[in-house]
C-alpha cells in the first residue's frame, strides 16, 4: 500500500514539505506528484528544489486557465499518471488547501476508490465570492481524514456534519518555518541589503476578487500612495498585469516611498517578513506565518473576510477591507500603538507533520 501526495502551487509545496520530510524519515512509500496552475508551474518547480524535497515521480503543468476546464484537465492527467502506479496500490491521497488543482485531485482520488487526507481542513471564510471557499468545502465533504489545524476549524467541520474522521493537528506552515529558519538567516543580509528603507510595511495583493476589480485596484493604489510608512511590494504577475491593463502602472511606479520587488523565494520572503514593521496582505498563508514566534508581526488583512479568524482572535490580524480611509486609519493606529503580540502561534506547535504522518501510516493498512 502506498500514499500519493499531490502539490501544485507554492503554498501547497511549503505546507506539504514537512509532511513529505516526515514520511521520508519513516521510510514510508509514497508517490509524489507535482502539478501546477499555468504561470505558477515554473516558479513552484523551483520551490521543490529550494526546499530540498525529492524529485516528483510525476510532474505536469496545466494548460487551461478557465477554472472548469482546469479542473477537468487536472482530473484527466492525474488519472492517467496514477494508472501507471497501480502495482504500488495507492491507498491514501494527501492533498493540501483549496485550489482548483486540489479539488480536482480529491475528486480523482474519490473516483479511483482512494481515501483522501485533507491537510488544512475546516477553514471557512463564509464568503461565497471566493473560489477557494467553494473548493475547500467540497474537498472537506469528500475527505476520509480531515486534518484540522485548530479547534475552530474542527468546530466548523462538526457543524457541517462531514462524514470523515477529524483530527486537530496544528498547521504545517508553522512546522515549515521551524524546519527552514536557518536558511532564512543565510539569505537575510543579502535580502535586506537591497531594501531602500530602514522601516517598512510589507505588502502583497493578488487575489482575483481584488485585482480583477478596477475600483478595488484603484483603492489599493490610493493606499500605497498615502501610506505613512515606506512600502516594500513583491509583486505577483497577475497584479502587475492588471495594473497595466487598468492604466495604473505608471502611477504605481512613480510612488517614491514604494519599492517594487519581483516575486520572492520562500526564504527571502520570510526574511522580509521578519524585518518589516507591519504586513498588509490579502493572502491567507501570510496571516498564519506572521504568527510564528520568530516573526510575530501585525497584519492588516486587505479583504472583507478571513478563513483564519484565529489570527484575529489572538490579536495578530485585523480585517480591514480595501477602503483607503479605513485601511490608512488602521495602519496609523498600528504604527502608533506598536501592539504587543502573543509569544505563541494560535496555529500550532510545529508538530503537525508528525501527527499527520502518524495518522496516515496507521490508516494505511486498515
Amino acid at each position: 500500500m502506498s500514499i500519493v501526495i499531490v502539490v501544485g502551487t507554492r503554498p501547497e509545496i511549503i505546507k506539504m514539505a514537512p509532511v513529505i520530510k516526515e514520511l521520508e524519515k519513516r521510510g514510508a512509500e509514497f508517490i509524489f506528484i507535482h502539478t501546477g496552475q499555468h504561470y505558477d508551474y515554473e516558479m513552484s518547480k523551483i520551490f521543490v528544489e529550494e526546499l530540498a524535497l525529492p524529485q516528483p515521480n510525476e510532474s505536469f503543468a496545466l494548460e487551461n486557465t478557465n477554472p472548469a476546464a482546469q479542473i477537468g484537465e487536472m482530473m484527466i492527467k492525474l488519472e492517467k499518471a496514477l494508472e501507471s502506479y497501480r502495482s504500488r496500490k495507492p491507498r491514501i491521497m494527501l492533498i493540501q488547501g483549496d485550489t482548483n488543482s486540489m479539488l480536482a485531485a480529491g475528486l480523482t482520488a474519490l473516483k479511483l476508490g482512494m481515501r483522501i487526507g485533507h491537510v488544512e481542513a475546516g477553514l471557512r471564510s463564509y464568503d461565497w465570492r471566493m473560489p477557494e471557499e467553494h473548493n475547500r468545502r467540497m474537498i472537506d465533504h469528500v475527505s476520509h481524514y480531515l486534518f484540522a489545524p485548530t479547534e475552530l476549524a474542527k468546530k466548523n467541520l462538526i457543524e457541517e456534519h462531514v462524514w470523515g474522521e477529524i483530527f486537530v493537528t496544528g498547521n504545517t506552515v508553522i512546522d515549515a518555518i521551524d524546519m527552514y529558519f536557518d536558511k532564512v538567516k543565510e539569505v537575510e543580509a543579502r535580502v535586506m541589503e537591497q531594501i531602500r528603507f530602514d522601516e517598512y510595511a510589507l505588502v502583497t495583493f493578488h487575489r482575483a476578487e481584488n485585482v480583477d476589480n478596477p475600483q478595488t485596484l484603484r483603492d489599493f493604489v490610493r493606499i500605497l500612495k498615502k501610506s505613512p510608512i515606506p512600502i516594500v511590494f513583491p509583486i505577483h504577475p497577475r497584479t502587475r498585469k492588471r495594473l497595466q491593463e487598468f492604466g495604473l502602472w505608471n502611477e504605481v511606479e512613480n510612488i517614491q516611498h514604494l519599492q517594487i520587488l519581483p516575486p520572492q523565494g520562500y526564504f527571502e520572503f520570510l526574511a522580509l517578513m521578519k524585518n518589516c514593521k507591519v504586513i498588509m496582505t490579502d493572502s491567507g498563508g501570510l496571516q498564519e506565518e506572521a504568527t510564528h514566534p520568530k516573526i510575530r508581526k501585525p497584519v492588516l488583512v486587505l479583504r472583507t473576510s478571513t478563513e483564519r479568524p484565529e489570527a484575529v482572535i489572538h490579536g495578530f490580524a485585523r480585517v480591514v477591507g480595501t477602503n483607503p480611509v479605513v485601511v490608512l486609519a488602521e495602519l496609523e493606529k498600528i504604527l502608533s500603538e506598536n501592539p504587543k503580540l502573543p509569544e505563541q502561534s494560535p496555529f500550532g506547535d510545529g508538530k503537525a507533520a508528525i501527527r499527520i504522518a502518524d495518522i496516515t501510516m496507521s490508516r494505511l493498512e486498515t
